[in-house]
């Protein structure tokens, strides 16, 4: 009897919740992939703060950091711009109605998505918004504001949420074998990067799932698609054993983060070439290698630290008498404004003294300059001279 008195308390007592519990969860992981699962869960707890609030008479509110340069600091030890904690709240009220219904009909769009392993591009999201009645954006700016202030809240990133950028990705040449998962049969995939001619490999907008095989000694990352043409057309990857990325100017979140994990799995340095002008410097290099103001919150992810500027530099300008153009006044203030105003240009006294010698000059150069010399010029002197002492590439 004693022990059917144990049985009972075992099926009657604990389990029977146990078993919810478990079959709820299993329901929960079905319906949301693992891609998005932590957005998921936090979607759902804004939503019911905010419905908690509804049903309390409070106003809801959303809170969110505040997306600019003037908001971040820069710790060189960590290598990146991280937010300064400063907040923004939004409130529902007459005057933010319509703002926090799109937020509200932003994350539905981005649960949907997650829940049902979809997609959307920016772009997409936009015209979705035609069919939310007066919450629906005018121009697309206005949605991808608000896609960012969303990203920001919830600390998940964009593809987390289900949204991808329109933007090309990057392309990739040279000694590196990627390996990717088939979306069909979900087996891996081998992708050699030196059998694609004279083409090059693409880089996806999710790149968190890939894994790398290399023998390469570095990463050249490129500003231009000329000149990473021009490197792949005569090989140049093979004689000087590295892998070759084409920016296209800015590089996207999907281009650094490939960088990055790339760079730190297989421990390689990382240089980059881009053109000799403060927007180069400031906006396409800076941003590689320690983020933006405008996505600190995500910068840890999305940046490569180790990075170094091979060039254009100012020196160079001089050294190789390279053809210039004279700055623009655009130019001058986006020099002056970082040596003011950015934390990693006022750390580095190195980039603080290129900037104002550059100032100075009044001109600019850019990476097809080199082809006053001969249009091999930058492969067959330029490189091989700049590669044979990294140690003063600027940090």
């Amino acid at each position: 009897m004693a022990k059917k008195k144990a049985v009972k308390k075992k099926t009657v007592k604990k389990p029977a919740k146990k078993k919810v519990a478990k079959k709820t969860t299993a329901a929960a992981k079905a319906k949301t992939p693992r891609r998005g699962k932590t957005a998921d869960v936090k979607i759902a707890d804004c939503a019911a703060k905010i419905h908690q609030s509804i049903r309390s008479n409070r106003r809801p509110k959303m809170r969110y950091p505040i997306r600019s340069l003037s908001n971040v600091d820069y710790n060189a030890k960590k290598g990146f711009f991280q937010l300064a904690g400063n907040m923004s709240e939004r409130a529902f009220s007459y005057t933010t109605v319509k703002t926090f219904a799109q937020s509200v009909r932003m994350m539905a769009l981005s649960r949907q998505l997650i829940r049902t392993d979809d997609i959307a591009t920016k772009r997409d999201a936009y015209y979705q918004s035609k069919n939310w009645g007066e919450a629906m954006f005018k121009e697309q700016p206005e949605s991808d504001t608000v896609m960012d202030d969303i990203e920001a809240m919830l600390e998940v990133n964009r593809e987390q949420l289900g949204f991808i950028p329109d933007e090309h990705g990057g392309s990739i040449a040279g000694a590196l074998t990627v390996v990717d998962i088939d979306p069909a049969s979900g087996k891996k995939i081998r992708i050699d990067c030196t059998r694609f001619g004279s083409g090059a490999y693409t880089i996806p907008s999710n790149v968190e799932h890939l894994e790398f095989e290399t023998k390469a000694k570095f990463v050249l990352v490129i500003e231009t698609q000329g000149i990473f043409q021009r490197l792949v057309k005569h090989g140049w990857w093979k004689k000087a054993r590295c892998i070759l990325v084409a920016m296209g100017g800015v590089p996207s979140r999907a281009c650094r983060r490939f960088i990055r994990r790339l760079s730190d799995k297989k421990k390689l340095p990382v240089y980059a070439f881009v053109d000799g002008d403060p927007y180069g410097y400031t906006n396409i290099y800076r941003t590689l290698k320690v983020g933006s103001g405008n996505a600190a919150h995500l910068n840890e992810f999305f940046c490569v630290p180790r990075v170094r500027l091979l060039g254009v530099t100012p020196e160079d300008i001089k050294k190789y008498k390279l053809p210039t153009h004279p700055l623009k006044d655009v130019d001058i203030k986006r020099a002056k404004d970082a040596i003011k105003n950015d934390p990693f240009i006022k750390h580095h006294k190195e980039w603080k003294k290129a900037l104002e010698e550059m100032i100075a000059m009044g001109k600019r150069a850019e990476q097809q300059a080199f082809a006053a010399h001969g249009l091999n010029y930058v492969i067959s002197h330029y490189l091989p001279k700049k590669l044979a002492n990294p140690d003063k590439f600027l940090p």
